[in-house]
């Protein structure tokens, strides 16, 4: 019975029992193999090499040391396939696991890793397997120091939570060092000699990977980042700001590992090596994958892995291995050219000292205060009532049409226009393009929504340094409706992150600070603005929700539609506590359809039912009776909600600003400026 198979199909009762028994025999053999190897050196009597027992030696020394390769490369190439766990392997095939340590320790490996990379909390249990989280990582413990064999280090290994943390995720850091102690708790109960923190690109997340495991140990630890294509991080942190940071944090050995190959990482170790005294360690992937014939195939030969191993070591790395695509043969021919370069001995390298970073932190930055940065920022920081109307982008190319409308609001005297970003998923001009159009050509300012739904983190980055390169200052930042509600349904969204870290992101930007925390030069001038649901189902989610906008950097908030005006002055009574100035949303009802479908097809959207009966006998009239109700309604419910609220936003419906307009009536100063202009 092939063993790909035995794990990847249902066993029958008989079945199981074979297989159970065959690995029963299995570890009896093993067993009987190891005893006997430990007669015949006994027997002999052969000197046994010296061996450091404890890893800060080898970190103190001279010499040049090996880590094994892929663990999940050669488990692949053995038939278990990608759609299960790996780390189950350690409890279900053990011998397997086992087998390709052996491998690698014969390959001439002096540090094994544990098979432990997706080992944690998150990943198991998106297996169901995370119960057994503990037994899967002691496990695999104990089967590589069987393989070790009291000949090399057996190094503990830790990968990424894959799952999002603050300040992008809603993961915060104290649960995601909570999930990396437990894992690491589990390594070190097993044994371990060292913590091997590899393949991160997050360095917030590796952080806190690196705090669980000082807090618990004062085991060695290897900090390994991934990097990409342009030699950074995937957040854009350069070899120089993350060597430093990893230093800081108290990394042991600070490296690279997987992602690409062995050029890449030549590059950056250089750049590493400027800003820090520490070791280095490089363990690149066999290349980059490439399809043949349906297979991902990773190209690079042994011996060109071994030609860059090197000249790794004339760049200054002492720790040096293998990730994705390499195998016994790569660490083979990598091993036994980094003992025919120098046996025991480093290359001699000139160490720039570290004095300034300049790029580790923006210097002479000032935050713009927000008073400073655009109109609307300006009389919301002082307090004043801010109007403004949301007008969709036109589902065309011409804008024509939508701005001569705005120039009516412009000469109206409202303060802004709202730029939905693809409402309800609906395919329209893009909402940044408007509102350049809009302050260009009609000089009204635009407050722009932006929504997470359709761009991942360099797309979010690219457009809002755009924005602000194209002076647009005013942010409503939102996640975004689904596609499923669209016409398009099978569009995908890609959701990287939600409104808290979009929040976050601008504020850092404003901070002169990029996703990955490098600085971008001169900050960029954004009003946050965040959405808040006052008709929220769940109520204290949404409350949760709107504290951590607040806590990200949030400096304003514009409601979802009201038209339940004590529902409201509830809802900013329970967040007094986090309080920011709060701009309510107003949507004159033009039909009884109209209103039932925001009622029971809009989420979050609640119309009374003494609202819905009004809009119902007017629409039993006329049109043009439901459309005056409408307005009517819409001035009642913000003459009733404006001594509670910085400001109002009303929706044009089907884009007729002129019904918007009307409601403004009720403002006095509004009005004023209204009779001023001669705007019917």
């Amino acid at each position: 019975m092939r063993l790909a198979t035995t794990l990847n199909k249902p066993l029958n009762s008989y079945q199981d029992k074979i297989l159970r028994r065959s690995r029963c025999f299995g570890e009896i053999f093993h067993f009987i193999k190891v005893f006997a190897k430990h007669k015949s050196k006994t027997k002999n009597q052969r000197p046994k090499t010296k061996f450091m027992k404890n890893f800060r030696e080898l970190i103190e020394s001279d010499g040049i040391y090996v880590f094994d390769g892929a663990m999940g490369t050669r488990l692949y190439e053995k038939g278990i396939y990608i759609n299960r766990s790996y780390d189950e392997l350690n409890l279900i095939a053990k011998d397997l696991v086992r087998e390709v340590h052996e491998e690698y320790v014969k390959a001439g490996a002096e540090i094994i890793q544990t098979n432990t990379f997706s080992a944690n909390y998150n990943k198991l249990q998106q297996f169901g397997l995370d119960s057994q989280l503990r037994e899967i990582n002691l496990s695999a413990v104990r089967i590589a120091r069987e393989a070790a064999d009291d000949k090399v280090f057996v190094a503990g290994t830790i990968g990424p939570l894959g799952l999002r943390i603050e300040p992008y995720g809603p993961t915060s850091f104290e649960e995601a060092k909570t999930m990396f102690k437990q894992q690491a708790e589990a390594l070190l109960e097993g044994g371990i000699d060292l913590f091997v923190l590899e393949t991160f690109s997050d360095l917030s997340e590796i952080q806190q990977a690196i705090n669980a495991v000082k807090e618990i140990s004062d085991l060695p630890v290897v900090a390994q980042i991934a990097i990409q294509m342009d030699g950074n991080t995937v957040f854009g942190a350069t070899p120089e700001i993350f060597t430093k940071r990893l230093e800081d944090w108290g990394a042991d050995v600070i490296g690279l590992n997987c992602s690409v190959g062995p050029a890449l990482f030549l590059t950056a170790l250089e750049k590493m090596r400027e800003v820090t005294t520490k070791k280095l360690s490089a363990q690149p992937n066999a290349g980059l994958p490439r399809d043949v014939q349906g297979r991902q195939m990773y190209m690079c030969s042994p011996e060109y892995m071994a030609e860059f191993s090197r000249r790794f070591i004339q760049v200054g790395a002492s720790f040096i291995g293998g990730c994705c695509g390499t195998t016994p043969a790569h660490i083979k021919l990598l091993s036994d050219a980094i003992r025919s370069v120098s046996p025991r001995q480093t290359a001699q390298v000139f160490i720039k000292q570290p004095a300034t970073v300049k790029e580790l932190k923006p210097e002479d930055v000032s935050v713009i205060p927000l008073a400073e940065r655009s109109n609307w920022g300006n009389k919301i920081a002082n307090g004043k009532f801010v109007t403004s109307v949301e007008v969709l982008p036109p589902k065309g190319c011409d804008a024509e049409k939508t701005l001569a409308s705005i120039k009516l609001l412009k000469d109206a005297g409202v303060d802004a226009v709202n730029v939905p970003d693809g409402p309800r998923a609906q395919t329209r001009m893009s909402a940044q393009a408007t509102s350049v159009l809009i302050e260009r050509e009609i000089g009204i300012e635009a407050v722009l929504h932006y929504c997470c739904r359709d761009r991942n983190l360099l797309g979010m980055m690219s457009d809002l340094l755009g924005a602000a390169a194209l002076d647009l200052r005013n942010l409503l930042i939102i996640t975004g409706d689904p596609p499923k509600m669209g016409p398009y349904p099978d569009a995908t969204a890609v959701f990287d992150i939600d409104a808290i870290g979009l929040t976050n992101m601008v504020n850092r930007l404003n901070h002169g600070l990029d996703l990955g925390n490098n600085p971008i030069g001169k900050p960029t001038s954004f009003s946050i603005g965040v959405g808040v649901n006052p008709g929220a189902v769940n109520l204290e989610e949404e409350i949760k929700r709107f504290e951590w906008k607040v806590e990200a950097g949030a400096e304003y908030a514009i409601t979802q539609p009201v038209f339940d005006t004590e529902q409201l002055r509830s809802f900013l009574d329970k967040i007094s506590h986090v309080r920011i100035p709060i701009i309510a949303g107003i949507w004159p009802l033009v039909s009884f359809r109209n209103a039932e479908f925001l009622h029971n097809e809009v989420p979050g959207v609640n119309v009374t039912q003494e609202i819905l009966e009004r809009m119902r006998k007017a629409s039993e009239i006329s049109k043009e009776a439901a459309r005056d109700e409408g307005i009517a309604i819409a001035r009642e419910s913000l003459s009733e909600v404006r001594d509670v609220i910085a400001g109002v936003q009303v929706s044009a419906p089907f884009g007729n600003v002129k019904y918007a307009l009307q409601v403004f009536d009720v403002l006095d100063e509004f009005k004023a400026r209204r009779e001023t202009a001669n705007v019917s």
